[in-house]
């Protein structure tokens, strides 16, 4: 997947698919590979499915793809583009044909509305509806858009969507906007849209990887990943960060740190009794981690807030722990040390296995010709 010379451009055939996007980009063959065995581990496929990840995306259409901001911070925007070097989850997010969004588009006004308009009649059943945002129902004027306000403009861009995508726990749950006392009635896009697949993706904001993850998983099978109860892609939110982090066994232990600085902190205890959320927070935040994979808040020596989870801005205070039991911590976790030991076990068996799964793909895409062209 060797960049094409200008010569060779001008004379293909003309090819609207992500290959040839990816290979204009200058995207290498071996990077290509070595995303879609990332893909093929995350979701958990044998490494023989890398190859067939990688001619399915190869041959994709650009899907095209509206995306709508409402009552939001442009955090889930921020996230998303704030990349140290290219990769190649941002090139999927830009080689798909996003043709209307506030932040990223150059065109304004009447420019800017119009393209959403020819693109929602182009694309009728076919494309992708990705909304940030709360939609406030208290007062129109709230928040508009050219006049038009968020309610009308969701309605009306839903109507001929393929699917929705609720990026960011605005969208997703209403976030912040709808925290109590919720003063312009926000309310989360699943509650508006009843008739379209609504896909949550929530986080405050998500993981960017999260994000394109599903794009992906839609331009390479042509469906959507499949949900759980709260409406979110079960590979990245089927568990808990609890249950993921690399301090659990210092919660099986009973090894808390009792502020930021002591002893416990600095030895990488438990952060649960500082009030950390990852008890009742489901995000990949613990595996798939933050900038390329370098860390995660709780890593990082901070507590999980709960941004992924509906109504964490109402949940008490940060610093706060959940709940604590009557007995002491030590005496009720040496009651029941084999269920500690054994949550331990799976815990480390999983995370093994999804190394292995890593790793066996890596090693499919060693024995490919990476130089050859698709």
């Amino acid at each position: 997947m060797s960049p094409l010379g200008l010569e060779e451009k001008m004379n293909r055939p003309a090819d609207n698919t992500l290959r040839i996007a990816l290979s204009d980009a200058g995207i290498s063959r071996r990077d290509f590979l070595g995303f879609c065995a990332t893909l093929a581990a995350a979701y958990a496929l044998p490494a023989s499915s890398v190859i067939v990840i990688a001619a399915a995306l190869e041959n994709a259409s650009r899907t095209s793809v509206i995306w709508l901001s409402f009552q939001e911070c442009t955090g889930c925007t921020e996230s998303l583009t704030r990349s140290h070097t290219p990769t190649i989850e941002g090139l999927i997010l830009e080689q798909v044909s996003l043709d209307y969004h506030h932040t990223l588009q150059a065109a304004s006004g009447e420019a800017a509305e119009r393209a959403r308009e020819e693109s929602m009649r182009a694309n009728a059943g076919k494309y992708l509806l990705v909304v940030d945002g709360s939609v406030p129902l208290g007062n129109p004027g709230y928040s508009t858009i050219a006049g038009v306000s968020n309610f009308d403009m969701l309605m009306e861009t839903a109507k001929g969507a393929a699917a929705v995508i609720a990026v960011g726990t605005c969208a997703a749950y209403g976030g912040l906007p709808a925290a109590q006392p919720n003063p312009t009635g926000a309310v989360p896009v699943s509650q508006l849209i009843k008739d379209k697949p609504v896909i949550n993706v929530p986080g405050c904001p998500p993981i960017p990887v999260v994000i394109t993850g599903v794009l992906a998983h839609f331009l390479t099978f042509g469906t959507l990943p499949e949900l759980d109860g709260r409406g979110r892609p079960t590979i990245f939110y089927g568990e808990s960060i609890h249950d993921r982090c690399y301090r659990r066994p210092s919660y099986d232990q009973g090894k808390f740190a009792e502020s930021f600085d002591d002893e416990g902190a600095r030895k990488g205890w438990c952060l649960f009794k500082l009030g950390c959320k990852g008890p009742v927070t489901h995000n990949a935040c613990a595996t798939t981690k933050w900038n390329n994979g370098v860390s995660f808040p709780i890593q990082s020596g901070h507590g999980c807030l709960g941004c992924a989870e509906p109504d964490f801005w109402d949940m008490g205070s940060f610093y706060k722990a959940l709940s604590m039991p009557a007995t002491p911590v030590r005496k009720a976790v040496a009651g029941a040390a084999a269920a500690g030991v054994g949550a331990g076990v799976a815990v480390a068996f999983a995370n093994r296995a999804k190394k292995a799964a890593a790793k066996a793909a890596h090693e499919t895409v060693k024995v490919e010709d990476l130089t050859k062209k698709p």
